[in-house]
Order: C-alpha cells, then structure tokens, then sequence
C-alpha cells in the first residue's frame, strides 16, 4: 500500500513538474523586450502605397554626384575601392575632392533621356541619390553651400528626373545618406560633450534637409536611407523613431527601408525582439535568398551592381561583368521570392551613360517587353523550386509563370503544384496558340514536354490552375 501510494504521489509531481515546466516555456516562447523605439507594426503593411511598391519587380538605381568625376582614379592611380567612396583614400584629399563641386557641369545631361532609357528597359521604380557620403547635394538645398547651385551647372537634377521619371510612369524613391562627410557636425562617434553638442546641430540639418526634400518632391514614394551604421547615429533611437513619424505625418503613405534607424539597444534592420523595422527589408544589397523562408513572411528589394561593388561611375569596370541573362536570371529569382530586383546604373560626369549600361537596359527592356507581364505583380508561387528556373505567381490570379533559362536535354521541364492544385492549361506567354499537354507523373507531379530544344534565350510558359487532386498515386512503402 505504501509503495503504491509512493508511486502515486511521484506521478503527480512529475505531472506538476511538467506543466510547470510547460507553462515556464510558453510565458518564455511568448515574452518580448518593452521597447520604445523597435517596430511600430508586425506584419506587411497593406495599404495601396505599399501594395504598389509590392507589385513594381524591376527597378533602377542612380548612384551620380561628385565622386563621377574621377571615376574612380586620383593623379593617374587607381582606387580599388568602390568610386564613390574615393574621399576616404590616403591619396586623395577632403579640400581637393571638395573642390571638384568648381568642375561639376554635366553640359549632356537629359533627364528626359534618362526616364527613356529606364522606361524602355520596364523599370517601374527608380531610386536616385539626391546626396551621397559625401554631402554634395543634387538639389538647391537651403541648408548648405554645397549643392548644384554652387557648382557650373548650378540647376537643380532632382526636380526635373522626377518630373520625366513621373511622365514616363515609373515612381520615384530619393536617396538620402545620413553620413555627412562634408559637414563639420557630422561625428563617427559621440565621446565628449563638444561631440554631443555638434551632433545635435547635424541632427537638426539632417532633419531640416529630408522635410525639404519631402516638400519640394512631394510625388516621391518613399526614402533610401545610407550611412546609418555608424555609433553616431545608432545612438539616436529616440531622435530616429520621431523624424520617421514626423516625415510619415507630412507625407502619408511614404515608404522607408529597413536602415533608417536603430532601436534602444542598437539593433538595426530587426528590433531585439527581431521585429522588422521599416517598411521592407534592406538587408540583400547585392545578394539574393535562396528560398522563401529565408524573408520571413517580409517585403524585400534586392540592390544589384553590374561589376562587383561598383556603384557611382568608375572609369575601369573589374572583374566579372554581369550579362543581360544573368540580370534577367536575378530578377526572376527575386520576383519568385516575393521581392523586387533593381539594377545599379552610374552614369557618366557629363551626364551620360556608358555604353555597356545603355546595351543592357536595352536587352533587358527587349525581354521584358515580350514577358512583363510573369514579372509585373508577381508573388511567390509555391510550387516547388526546379533546376531549369522559377516559377512566379501572377498575384489575384490562376495564373503561374514558368521562367525558364535552364533547359534539360531531356527537354522535359518537371513540374510540381501546390498540394490540392492541377494544372489546367499550359502555353507560351508570347504565343498562345502554343499549348502543352502536361504529363502527369506523380502525386502533384508534371513534366512540361518541350516542342523544341534550341532556344537561347530565357522564355516564359503560362501555367493556369484550378483546385483538385490529379490521379491518385500510392505512397511508396519503406
């Protein structure tokens, strides 16, 4: 009788034990950090603004300003850094980099001209630096001497690349990089009571410079942020979190990165509780995921060079230079992971842009115009990933796109659906009357049989879909 009633009471406690145990895990699972100045919302945002951001796929970079001028070269060497980061070399000194704002005339700069390019190569955004590290500014700003106004050109380059950007459809996103080189009150780190008194006075210029901005070019969808990594800045979570909020009020629906700020603990992009930050994740500058868990249920945009780390104009492009089919390859494998892909261009001191820019926006534009519609409003499909490309969900629809750039030699493209899903019809994008009879060789399981085997070019395969369970197949037994 004892020892059973010794049994007993040991079961009991372990039974407490473990719901002890379980309900610490859950309140531990289910705690997060009390923070001020982390994310101010959980999940995507779902308003019209952002739903159009949402569906742009293909975007364009402009990286211009002072730093085009040497192109990346000081008194006959070369800087093996990135172009618009020259004034940070040993060679080359503020005053001497600061004085080519005397040499600023870009006599064949058209903005026009620029809209067109990015217009025919199917960018629907485009984000355009108004100032760089270096502080030189491509608007008239009020706040400082050290603008296109000063320079020989002296008009404004902002105003009018947003107004032909605009006319030709495609939205306008400015670039603002926080980091000041030129300014005096700007500081690495705040270590003395001076530097807290400078950065105080650069906090109210950066402040001033960005509602400016906002106020002159008011049809502006959203702000790149850079230079928000150093100590300096990571240090303002409170002076951050009320400027978004504040430009937020005077400009609804405005989006902002990820970068822009930091919380109270220093955490930038995700909060300490691993909330994102912003409005989209900036953290795939120049790299892409490789699968969908890899964004965390999260908007994303993917920032890409031509040559590596080769941002402003650098006379001598190194390394590997990407092709037009190996963009076309980023951008599809973006769009398939719900983001955007935007392409970096450099352009020219004289306001034009290198040759081999002009040769790849216009092959890209020349496929886009053939297959914008697998890359415009696409969504991740859900369908498992292939070897021979990407599938891209046309968002609202039935419709899943086939983006293929690998053809097998067996000339059999393997197919698998989202579970409950058939494939009711298949063809060409560019050509409809081009069908296909999906074979059915699994649970869920296709292969689309190709006509042909020769194509050089990547080409797109509608998928149209409806709900069902295909033939029913029996598990293999092991």
């Amino acid at each position: 009788m004892k020892r059973n009633l010794l049994i007993i009471i040991i079961l009991l406690s372990c039974c407490y034990a473990g719901q002890t145990f379980a309900q610490q895990a859950a309140t531990t699972a289910k705690k997060e950090m009390s923070l001020q100045h982390g994310a101010h919302r959980l999940g995507r945002r779902n308003d019209a603004d952002m739903a159009r951001w949402r569906a742009y796929g293909l975007g364009q970079f402009i990286h211009w300003g002072l730093y085009s001028i040497p192109g990346g070269e000081w008194n006959g060497k070369i800087y093996n850094g990135a172009a618009e980061w020259i004034r940070t070399w040993k060679e080359v000194s503020p005053q001497a980099y600061d004085s080519l704002i005397y040499q600023f005339n870009p006599t064949k700069f058209n903005a026009d001209s620029w809209a067109a390019v990015a217009g025919q190569m199917g960018v629907k955004y485009v984000t355009i630096t108004t100032k760089h590290h270096d502080g030189f500014c491509l608007w008239p700003s009020k706040y400082t001497n050290f603008t296109v106004a000063n320079s020989p050109y002296k008009k404004d380059i902002i105003g009018p690349l947003v107004k032909a950007y605009n006319k030709q459809g495609i939205d306008v996103i400015l670039y603002f990089s926080i980091m000041d080189w030129h300014n005096p009150d700007w500081r690495y780190d705040i270590k003395t009571r001076d530097d807290s008194i400078a950065f105080n006075r650069f906090k109210q210029f950066t402040r001033n410079q960005l509602l400016e901005l906002l106020a002159r070019y008011p049809t502006a969808k959203g702000l790149w942020f850079d230079g928000t990594w150093d100590s300096s800045w990571v240090k303002q979570a409170a002076f951050a979190d009320s400027l978004e909020t504040e430009m937020r009020k005077v400009h609804p629906g405005l989006i902002i990165g990820s970068r822009f700020r930091a919380d109270e603990y220093g955490k930038r992009h995700f909060d300490s509780n691993g909330n994102l930050m912003g409005d989209y994740e900036q953290g795939w500058e120049r790299k892409i995921p490789e699968k969908i868990e890899d964004v965390h249920g999260n908007d994303w945009d993917c920032v890409m060079t031509v040559p590596e780390n080769q941002w402003g104009y650098a006379k001598r492009w190194s390394g590997h230079i990407k092709t037009a089919d190996e963009l076309l390859e980023m951008l599809a494998k973006c769009v398939s992971l719900d983001g955007n892909f935007v392409l970096n261009f450099g352009p020219k001191p004289d306001g034009t842009f290198r040759t081999e820019e002009l040769n790849l926006a216009k092959a890209i534009g020349d496929w886009m115009a053939v297959n914008k519609k697998a890359i415009y409003n696409g969504e991740y499909a859900g369908f498992a990933k292939q070897d021979w490309g990407y599938f891209i969900k046309n968002t609202g629809t039935n419709k899943t796109y086939m983006v293929v750039f690998n053809v097998p030699v067996s000339g059999l493209l393997r197919v698998t659906s989202p579970l409950h899903s058939v494939i009711t019809k298949a063809y060409d994008l560019d050509n409809a009357m081009q069908t296909y009879i999906p074979e059915e060789i699994g649970a869920s399981t296709y292969f689309i049989h190709l006509h042909q085997q020769t194509l050089k070019k990547p080409f797109v395969i509608v998928l149209e879909t409806g709900k069902g369970n295909g033939t029913g197949y029996e598990k293999a037994k092991t």
